[in-house]
Formats: C-alpha cells, structure tokens, sequence
C-alpha cells in the first residue's frame, strides 16, 4: 500500500491528544506534531484534546480512525483502546492488552523473564510493603533505579546512588504509584529501538550529563545528545533489534513503538521498558529514528496510521 492508498482510505482521522495523566504537556505537543503532519499530506484530520466524556468529544463528528497521541494513564494503559474498540472505531498502535502491559513496568517485566528475555534484576514493592532498605541494598547494590509502576516519561524515577537517597527517591515515587518499581542499574549505554509497521529503524544512543535520561533530558535539555547511527558494531545492533523486537511482541504490542535498552560492557542489551505510544515531539525519538531510516515525518504518521487499516488481533 503506497501513500497515496493511505490517503483515500484514511477519510477522517480524530488525532487524540492531552488527557488527564501526568504526560499531558507532552501529549499535545505531540498531537499538534501529529495533527500539522497529517494535514500536511493531505489527510482530513482534527484533534481533539480529551480531557472527560471520549465517546461525547468523538460523537460530534465520528471519525473513521483514530490517531492516539495520548501519553500515560487512562491514554497508553488500554483505557481508550477499550472504549474505541467498543465504539467500533480504528485506532493506531497496540490493543488493550499490548497498552496494558507495556505501561505496567512490573509486569512488563516478569512477562520478559518469564520468556528467558534479558533485563535487570528488580524488586516490587506494593502499597502496604514496609521497605527494608538493607535489604534492597544487599540485593540490588548501587545505584540503582527506583520507578512509579505505571508512569511514563521518567516521571518520579529516581537513581539512587547513596544509601540515604533510598528513603526520598520511594517517597517520590509514592506519589505516583502505588507499586514501585526497584531496578538494578546497568552500567553502560543507553540505547532506544523504533519499530513501527514490523520495521526496525535504526537505533539511536542517547548520551546526557544529568544522572539519566529523565524528565528534563528527553524534553528540554540542550545537552543531550542523540546518536543514530549509534556506533555499535553491525552484529550488536542487529543482535538488539532482534531481543527488542522479541520484548514487543512478547507484551502482544502492535503497529508502532519504542523499546528502551541498556547496553553493559560486555555488549549484552538489557530490556528497561516498552513505549506503546512514544512522543512525537521536536526532541522525540521515533521521528529521529525514522528520520534516518529516510522517512519524513509526513511519511511516518502515514505508516502508522496504516496499521490502522488491518482486524487487531
């Protein structure tokens, strides 16, 4: 299927963008990005800035198909795939069970040790668990990184690099989650993979003088640096891309993601977490990646709205 396929049978497509999760800011500038680009390629598109009643906002003009450019809970967690798969309405990226799991860190990654799928060694701990800090420490070492379950954009992660850092970095992610995610840390590269439509693009290394690539780094920071290529040997690359796109399809994700990775020094990928909606904003990594694969934006949100057009398994 060309372009200009997509194109006719597109028809109309509501982009969907903000909610009400902690990633709202980036959401609309992501849904703008998308919203401009789509336009831009000849595509009748709207947006629509969610923020109550889904099925009300789409009612006063049904789509044929819907962009999701929404981030976080209630948007990346399978909550509007499940209203639009009962409305009947397309919708680009993964089902309720592929949203589902990739926002769940925690069971994100029992999924892939279950299947023998590398990535670091962790600890859960569950809203009533009375922490034993020595105990967290004998098993993790440091540092380590402590994380929101069901938050996306680094939002209260935490690198813990001294043992009175532990207390605050669980407080902080208290805040968010109920459960908390506790990560052995990978002393290495950090590494992304695009995949979107069944295609590996190229990955990119994410480098930043801060303690890791939060909040600030992915969205705006100056100094951080993106690498594509990325500079690993041709068999290293290819050999995580194949584990990424193994971790995708392991939590049943579909039409388009990002996979992030560590790399350690002996070259072995590590699986951190699996983006079921990236940012497609201005310091975003899909579009980069694509980018360099020698897509334009334009052709990009076509290649994902085409994952649209298929029966969702």
């Amino acid at each position: 299927m060309d372009e200009d396929d997509i194109r006719r049978q597109a028809g109309g497509v509501a982009v969907l963008m903000g909610g009400h999760s902690a990633e709202r800011a980036v959401s609309l500038r992501s849904g703008a990005a998308v919203l401009a680009a789509l336009r831009r390629a000849g595509v009748d598109a709207w947006g629509i800035d969610w923020q109550g009643d889904l099925l009300a906002a789409l009612a006063e003009r049904r789509p044929d198909r819907v962009f999701i450019a929404l981030h976080g809970r209630g948007g990346e967690d399978g909550q509007v795939q499940g209203a639009l798969d009962v409305a009947g309405i397309p919708y680009t990226g993964s089902g309720v069970l592929g949203c589902a799991l990739s926002m769940d860190k925690v069971r994100s990654k029992w999924i892939w040790q279950s299947l023998g799928l590398a990535t670091p060694d962790f600890l859960v701990l569950d809203e009533h668990d009375v922490p034993d800090e020595s105990a967290i420490l004998t098993r993790l070492g440091l540092p380590l990184m402590v994380k929101p379950s069901r938050e996306g954009s680094s939002i209260g992660v935490s690198k813990v690099e001294a043992p009175d850092e532990l207390a605050p970095a669980l407080a902080e992610a208290r805040r968010h989650d109920r459960q908390i995610l506790l990560e052995r840390w990978i002393s290495g590269g950090e590494y992304t993979l695009s995949i979107v439509d069944g295609i590996a693009l190229p990955m990119i290394k994410l480098e930043t003088p801060r303690k890791f690539y939060d909040y600030e780094a992915k969205y705006s920071a100056d100094t951080t640096r993106y690498l594509c290529p990325c500079g690993l040997a041709p068999d290293v690359e290819a050999a995580a891309a194949a584990l990424g796109l193994r971790a995708f399809a392991a939590l049943g994700a579909s039409g388009w993601g990002r996979v992030d990775f560590m790399l350690d020094a002996a070259g072995q990928a590590w699986l951190i977490e699996l983006n079921s909606v990236p940012g497609m904003t201005d310091h975003s990594l899909v579009p980069m990646a694509a980018a360099h694969h020698g897509w334009s934006f334009e052709q990009l949100v076509l290649r994902i709205l085409k994952s649209t057009f298929g029966a969702r398994a």
